[in-house]
């Protein structure tokens, strides 16, 4: 019995049209289309997006569209849509790198004393550091979806033409471990946002405490070989938490963003709250009520 049908049994009756994977790698082709409209209106702030700004801004709906063939081609041609997928998410991988290490230099005073170079305030009013890391663990996520478990929850991944790669733990766990990392990610790009409030309003610490209770749910989970039912309604808890948090943030996000009189102002969007980044909450809880489908992939 697999992870959601053993914490809820009735769901052992419900049949999905697509597999845990086939979801993962949707979901993973959504995120990319979304992370470049997100880092569109990001960059936009500054009234001039620069040659390599537009890299992320465009390679996320490209990526979206390679996943999306991948998807298609993979009753046909299951290594070719692999591989299409695995090239795609290692590019992704790359340019989160490369986007944390150009924001990191944003941050820094390059004519500072070494040890006075980055600061605390530096960080927190400079582009976000851990706001490119999203691309790096959506890449993780997808070529984890990519490559077919045979047999399931056993760690062995059937890669090109056959060849196999074996794993310290399971899929499963893998996803839970990845689910965890990814609810990290969001709680850093939530406290530096928040932070330059100053947390003002102690509502905003609410996004900090799911994300640090899903982040330790997500990571436990993984290290746990057989999980108990309670441990699994405990995750699921965590999960839905992530959901009702970022969809309330959004909703906040958005009346922030509207003056009192009511008028639609789209520069407050571009400048104001960044009316997206709380999705980044519902966007994990997702992820993480995905990993608990049934592990079973057809070849």
């Amino acid at each position: 019995m697999y992870d959601l049908a053993e914490a809820f049994p009735a769901v052992r009756r419900v049949r999905l049209p697509i597999t845990r994977d086939q979801a993962m790698l949707l979901i993973v082709a959504f995120n990319m289309l979304i992370l470049g409209v997100d880092i569109f209106l990001a960059h936009s702030i500054s009234g001039t997006i620069v040659p390599r700004e537009w890299i992320p801004i465009v390679f996320g709906p490209v990526a979206a569209l390679l996943l999306v063939l991948a998807g298609f081609l993979a009753n046909r041609n299951r290594d070719l849509a692999s591989l299409i997928a695995t090239l795609t998410l290692l590019a992704s991988i790359l340019i989160g790198l490369l986007g944390a290490y150009f924001h990191l230099v944003r941050a820094a005073l390059p004519a500072a004393p070494w040890g006075q170079k980055l600061s605390i305030d530096l960080l927190v009013w400079a582009p976000p550091v851990v706001g490119p890391l999203m691309f790096i663990v959506v890449g993780i996520l997808g070529i984890s979806a990519a490559w077919i478990e045979d047999p399931p929850d056993s760690g062995t991944l059937v890669v090109f033409r056959g060849a196999r790669l074996h794993l310290p733990y399971s899929k499963t766990r893998a996803y839970f471990y990845i689910v965890g990392m990814a609810a990290l990610a969001t709680v850093f790009t939530s406290v530096y946002d928040h932070a330059r409030t100053g947390f003002e309003n102690p509502y905003l610490w609410i996004p900090t405490i799911v994300g640090i209770f899903a982040t330790v749910a997500g990571v436990a989970l993984g290290a746990i070989r057989q999980p108990s039912r309670s441990d699994l309604h405990t995750y699921v808890a965590a999960m839905a938490l992530m959901l009702v948090v970022g969809a309330l943030g959004f909703l906040l996000h958005i009346e922030s963003n509207i003056p009192s009189d009511g008028t639609f102002v789209i520069e407050r969007f571009i400048r104001g709250a960044p009316f997206l980044a709380p999705l980044l909450f519902c966007n994990v809880g997702l992820l993480g009520f995905i990993a608990l489908l049934d592990p079973v992939e057809q070849r």
